[in-house]
């Protein structure tokens, strides 16, 4: 018997898991939500206490229940769109877990992918640690940097990162274009399939709409649109 069965493998059912943004709620994913069953996907949308714990004891307590929940609405295939450290969380659970059986395309909001500068300075800070908890201050760019620990990727990710934001303070801590806590360079990941930059901030980039278009481009495609 299969690990996930599936109910009934004649009619396809694509799920697309969401996973949200450090100090975030699933609410903050509602606008996706919505855009993305309208188009015909089943959505799980998982929140879970991303201050309280670390990023590997939040992959392996989220993942495989939104997972489960999938499969059990019949899914024969399975995406993720995370946002923030929601794709850190997929990519340590992919690269220390088995793999996701039926695993389509994952696309990645404004992701740390080498980590933040913004978590170097800060890191010490008790506001931060308050704020942001042990997941937060495992996202910096030093050695002990847990998103760079993590290599290359081999599965399709299309990744969509801003470079506009709206904390100019925090901005400048920050190399390079940046949306206020991830730069545009740190969002790149080796393995990638496509990458966008938009004009949107780090808090808010999951509901524009020209992103939304461009994430169910791209879970429909392997593609973003290049218009």
């Amino acid at each position: 018997m299969p690990l996930y069965p599936v109910k009934d493998l004649s009619k396809a059912v694509e799920c697309v898991i969401l996973l949200h943004g450090l100090a975030r709620t699933k609410k903050s994913l509602l606008k996706l939500e919505r855009h993305l069953e309208k188009n015909g996907f089943c959505v799980v949308n998982t929140g879970f206490p991303s201050r309280k714990k670390t990023i590997q004891e939040l992959s392996v307590d989220v993942i495989p229940e939104a997972i489960e929940k999938c499969f059990s609405f019949g899914a024969t295939r399975i995406h993720f769109v995370t946002h923030s450290i929601g794709g850190i969380l997929l990519r340590y659970y992919l690269a220390h877990n088995n793999k996701v059986p039926r695993l389509g395309r994952v696309v990645m909001l404004s992701p740390p992918n080498s980590g933040s500068e913004v978590v170097d300075k800060l890191r010490d800070i008790c506001l931060f640690k308050w704020i942001n908890g042990p997941a937060g201050e495992q996202l910096g760019t030093g050695p002990d940097s847990l998103p760079k620990s993590l290599g290359a990727v081999d599965y399709e990710v299309g990744i969509i990162t801003g470079d506009k934001t709206i904390n100019p303070l925090l901005s400048l801590l920050i190399p390079g274009e940046n949306d206020g806590k991830v730069s545009v360079e740190s969002a790149k990941l080796c393995g990638m399939k496509d990458f966008l930059v938009v004009h949107k901030t780090h808090p808010f980039i999951m509901n524009d709409k020209k992103v939304l278009c461009q994430i169910t481009a791209f879970i429909n495609n392997g593609i973003f649109n290049q218009d």
